[in-house]
């Protein structure tokens, strides 16, 4: 390879010249260093704006849409985030952050009353308590990633049965994540910044990795 082919190569990798190939399937996240940054940027938007709690579910939706839009090298303008938060937070957003704040101290109160061995078979109690909040927790993240502008809240929740069916590990995946930000607050509570970025990238990529075909 001359030294003119190895400049054009060069350029062409930096976006600075002309590119001999077509861009690939997710052309914004051709620089590792530059995704990890966008992900604590995100992380640091969906901590803002979801820190009431209740408008967390709509915080998500706008983070996963802004790394959505990232990696497909299209607008993920500061703009666009705040653009998405407020349509997701208005009308429907707050009555599915105020149910998911609802069911979250349910749970939370119930593990915490197994704890004290006031309830016969508290163990138990407590073991199904902590799968059940990662459930709701990993299909929060679900529907925070099926929301969009035009359909709403109440689609994306009408989705989540079909789309756990058809893509069981997926939806294990979320959970796991989901699982992930509650240990990392728990070890330090600053850790939830970088934790809900990360929760936010596996929505997004979650459904596009490559699967098996039967």
């Amino acid at each position: 390879m001359t030294r003119r082919e190895r400049d054009a190569r060069r350029a062409a990798a930096s976006g600075a010249g002309p590119t001999r190939e077509p861009p690939g399937r997710n052309p914004g996240a051709s620089g590792a260093f530059a995704l990890f940054g966008e992900v604590l940027l995100t992380g640091v938007l969906v901590t803002g704006a979801g820190i009431l709690v209740v408008t967390l579910p709509a915080a998500l939706a706008a983070g996963s849409r802004h790394l959505r839009r990232y990696v497909a090298a299209e607008d993920s303008s500061l703009r666009a985030f705040w653009n998405d938060f407020r349509r997701a937070l208005l009308p429907s957003g707050i009555l599915v952050g105020l149910v998911s704040a609802v069911i979250a101290a349910v749970l939370a109160a119930d593990i915490l009353l197994a704890t004290t061995s006031a309830l016969p078979g508290g163990e138990v109690i407590g073991v199904v308590g902590a799968v059940l909040a990662a459930v709701v927790a990993g299909a929060l993240l679900a529907a925070a990633g099926a929301w969009r502008p035009e359909t709403g809240w109440l689609a994306a929740i009408r989705s989540l049965p079909g789309s756990a069916a058809r893509d069981i590990p997926g939806a294990l995946y979320l959970v796991v994540a989901a699982c992930f930000v509650a240990l990392a607050t728990w070890m330090l509570i600053p850790l939830i910044v970088p934790a809900l970025g990360c929760a936010a990238l596996a929505v997004v990529a979650v459904p596009e990795r490559p699967r098996r075909t039967h």
